[in-house]
C-alpha cells in the first residue's frame, strides 16, 4: 500500500456503525470518514472524492439508493466503488444491487470483522 492511507467514507445514521466501521478499517490502515446520513455522506464523497464509499441503505434524510445514483449521476465521483453495507437481508435486496444497480459489493448486517474487510480489500484490489 501506498504511503497515502486509503480513504474510505462511511455513510451511516447510526453513529455505532461508523464506530465499528472505523475500528474494524483503521487497524488496516485505512482512513474511515463517517458521515452521518446521505445529504452529509453525498456532500462529503464530492468534497473528498475517498477510494471507496461503504453505503447503508435506510437513512432517514435521503436514502441510500438515492445516494447512488447521485454518485453515478457524477461524472466527477462515478468512478468510486461502492459497497452497500445494510440490515436488508433478503436475496432480492441483494440481487437489486450487484445485478441490477451494479453496486461494487453488498454486505448484510450483522457483519463480522473479516467480512468486511475482506469485501474492502477485494474492490480496492480492482
Amino acid at each position: 500500500m501506498a504511503n497515502t492511507p486509503l480513504r474510505v467514507i462511511c455513510v451511516e445514521d447510526e453513529p455505532e456503525m461508523i464506530d465499528l466501521v472505523q475500528l474494524i478499517l483503521s487497524r488496516k490502515g485505512f482512513e474511515v470518514i463517517g458521515a452521518r446520513g446521505g445529504m452529509e455522506g453525498l456532500q462529503a464523497i464530492e468534497r473528498l472524492q475517498p477510494d471507496l464509499v461503504l453505503l447503508d441503505l435506510m437513512m432517514p434524510d435521503m436514502d441510500g439508493w438515492e445516494v447512488y445514483q447521485r454518485i453515478k449521476a457524477n461524472a466527477l465521483i462515478n468512478k468510486i466503488p461502492v459497497i452497500i453495507v445494510t440490515a436488508k437481508a433478503q436475496s432480492i435486496d441483494r440481487m437489486l444491487g450487484l445485478h441490477i444497480a451494479k453496486v461494487d459489493d453488498y454486505i448484510t448486517k450483522p457483519f463480522g470483522p473479516t467480512e468486511l474487510l475482506n469485501s474492502v480489500e477485494k474492490i480496492l484490489a480492482r
